[in-house]
């Protein structure tokens, strides 16, 4: 890989995208998850406002529900279509940072590509991910969600 068509490749229109919202008490989070497809996989940006200035990271997931509606119930549970145990689930992401409530993070993951979480959502829950806890990781609630969608770029 070069970095060149790294940055190139982040200049770009993503295949997919979630346009993320805090929960009740965490209304002022917002901000973007952008799915690129790289290899045989997915590079990931992720850049968010108005987290908890926590001293802890915050567990981030691919969940398997379509829709952020009625209070997360429909977000369902991890993205684990191999029924593999936590933290090997598709949808376990690397945990974020909140630097003063800003979160920027590009990674890469082989867990996925674009068109497969396409129609899911993407979560930011209150804790850490302790990485053993079946079958979340002890991640706590959720206090942020966005549903992905394909990115129609149109021009005209």
């Amino acid at each position: 890989m070069n970095c060149k068509s790294i940055s190139a490749l982040l200049c770009s229109p993503p295949a997919a995208y979630a346009v993320m919202n805090g929960n009740n008490e965490h209304r002022h989070i917002s901000g973007t998850v952008r799915f690129y497809p790289w290899s045989a996989g997915t590079i990931v940006r992720v850049e968010l406002v108005n987290l908890p200035k926590t001293d802890h990271p915050l567990s981030f997931h691919i969940h398997e529900g379509r829709s952020c509606c009625c209070n997360y119930e429909k977000a369902g549970g991890h993205y684990n279509p191999s029924g593999e145990l936590h933290p090997a689930h598709a949808g376990d992401l690397p945990v974020l940072f909140s630097n003063n409530g800003y979160n920027y993070s590009v990674f890469y993951t082989n867990r996925f590509v674009p068109a497969e979480v396409i129609g899911r959502t993407v979560i930011v829950h209150e804790n850490p991910d302790d990485f053993r806890t079946q079958p979340s990781g002890d991640a706590g609630a959720i206090i942020a969600c966005g549903e992905i969608a394909a990115f129609r770029y149109y021009r005209e």
